[in-house]
């Protein structure tokens, strides 16, 4: 059965919590602990939901905020549902296709 799988990044709910209103505070405070990112990287980490993201990057968060990565990451799973086809779950018969289909029309000359 397949599982599909989703997370949740609450950076911006942290940094609130904490006093933080603005990414540019979180530049000087990552510097710190040897991550250098642009102010336009570390806003789009704030205010979106990254895809990929390092290690390094992760645990100077943890460390900034004094949380697990659990604070920072929720993740949810779930079972998928089950496809149907559009007819069920049985092939149609090929001898029922064959009476559906039209017989071809024999054009006559006008007499």
């Amino acid at each position: 059965m397949k599982r599909k799988i989703s997370y949740t990044w609450k950076l911006r709910e942290l940094m609130g919590i904490h006093g933080m209103f603005t990414t540019t505070e979180l530049v000087p405070l990552l510097r710190d602990r040897g991550i250098e990112l642009s102010a336009s990287q570390v806003h789009r980490l704030v205010s979106g939901t990254p895809e990929r993201l390092s290690l390094q990057v992760l645990a100077a968060f943890c460390d900034i905020f004094s949380c697990t990565p659990a604070d920072l990451v929720t993740t949810t799973a779930e079972n998928a549902g089950v496809r149907k086809t559009a007819t069920g779950d049985l092939p149609a018969l090929p001898t029922a296709v064959a009476k559906l289909r039209p017989r071809p029309a024999r054009i006559l000359p006008d007499e």
